[in-house]
């Protein structure tokens, strides 16, 4: 039961769950969780030369009507009758968010564990059976309400756009933009999408309230159910690691590896996820101070530029990866960049041994080969 006088009560009210309380945001905007990066991915993809274009035209063309007949008839509706469990879970999370139509959900067959959530006109969550055998309920109950937040802050359209170029990218051959422009449009969509993920574990995370949970969830989807296997703080180890190794090589190989994805990698999505949870800004929202929906007319679009602004300083500022490293050495103007690039691109200049051994050590140029050494096959 609800210790709130209603759902327009403004104050955050409390659910009284088995064996605890989780608390209610009333009138919650989307501003409230929502990643910096996906709101700043977001104007960028609407400011792409061609979008406008492709949105209009696929507005009226998407067969979303076809789409909600094809979970009608080939996949199963949650509701009380169908995985009540589910149902619950999903009003609850429309209830913590205070999402006053609740959208449909459907589980369908498919081995791989997924979540989505689509739809132009109305918000469709869909969730694979794979996923459902996966998780525990309060992990599950952290994805609904990954998926509620997508609802909320109207990512659908967006999400389905994105869903029909990539799927069915024959059937818009003939939007006169030509392919290249289609492919832009596609790239950014897809890194607008995998900011937008980072968004939606934080709504996840205020629904379910259990950041163990979220943290479980993630190491499940990256390495099964084998929980016994696992370790949290060894999961986020590898978030470190991934994004402090090697050099400039493969700060590039990680850009390559990340471009055809919709979502970020887990580990990636994992250290965010507790990042934010330790933040005062987390912390004074659980507390009842967030923006609201009613204020959402007046907010200020400059504040949100400098939000993101500031939150990409940050991020190359703190950030251990090579290429970020570059980027901020030449913003604070150092001197020799072209020896820099060759040494973060290479891995020069990285080892201790290297920086310090003899300079009589160091090879000769101009010097002849050595008998025993191989010649390099390269011209």
């Amino acid at each position: 039961m609800s210790e709130s006088n209603g759902p327009n009560d403004d104050r955050v009210s409390t659910e009284k769950l088995p064996g605890r309380n989780r608390k209610r945001f009333p009138d919650i905007s989307s501003r409230a969780y929502e990643h910096p990066a996906d709101r700043s991915a977001l104007v960028a993809l609407r400011k792409l030369t061609g979008f406008d274009t492709v949105f209009k035209a696929l507005s009226g063309l998407l067969p979303e009507r076809s789409l909600r007949l094809l979970f009608l008839s080939d996949s199963v509706r949650v509701s009380d009758e169908q995985f009540a469990h589910l149902n619950a879970m999903l009003r609850d999370a429309c209830y913590i968010l205070d999402l006053e139509k609740v959208p449909s959900m459907y589980v369908t067959m498919d081995p791989q564990p997924n979540a989505m959530c689509i739809g132009m006109d109305a918000p469709v969550i869909v969730v694979t059976t794979g996923l459902v055998e996966l998780l525990d309920e309060e992990e599950m109950r952290a994805v609904i309400g990954h998926e509620v937040g997508h609802a909320l802050s109207g990512h659908s359209v967006y999400r389905t756009i994105l869903l029909f170029l990539t799927s069915l990218a024959l059937r818009v051959a003939w939007i006169p933009l030509g392919n290249l422009a289609i492919l832009a449009i596609i790239t950014a969509l897809r890194e607008w999408f995998r900011k937008s993920e980072l968004s939606a574990d934080r709504a996840g995370l205020l629904v379910g309230q259990d950041l163990q949970a979220s943290m479980r969830g993630l190491m499940k989807i990256a390495g099964g159910n084998h929980l016994h296997e696992m370790n949290v703080d060894a999961f986020l180890k590898q978030a470190d690691e991934y994004e402090a190794a090697g050099d400039l090589r493969d700060s590039v190989l990680k850009i390559l590896n990340v471009l055809p994805r919709s979502h970020p990698f887990t580990t990636i999505r994992a250290a965010e996820l507790r990042r934010w949870a330790a933040t005062r800004e987390y912390q004074r929202l659980m507390d009842g101070h967030y923006p609201r929906r009613t204020t959402d007319k007046d907010a200020s679009v400059s504040d949100a530029f400098r939000d993101s602004a500031n939150h990409y300083a940050d991020t190359v500022k703190k950030s251990k990866d090579p290429l970020m490293g570059l980027i901020r050495d030449i913003t604070n103007g150092a001197g020799d960049v072209g020896g820099k690039l060759r040494d973060r691109f290479t891995g020069a200049g990285t080892s201790q041994a290297t920086a310090e051994r003899p300079a009589e050590s160091a090879a000769d140029p101009d010097a002849t080969p050595d008998e025993d050494q191989p010649e390099s096959p390269l011209p």
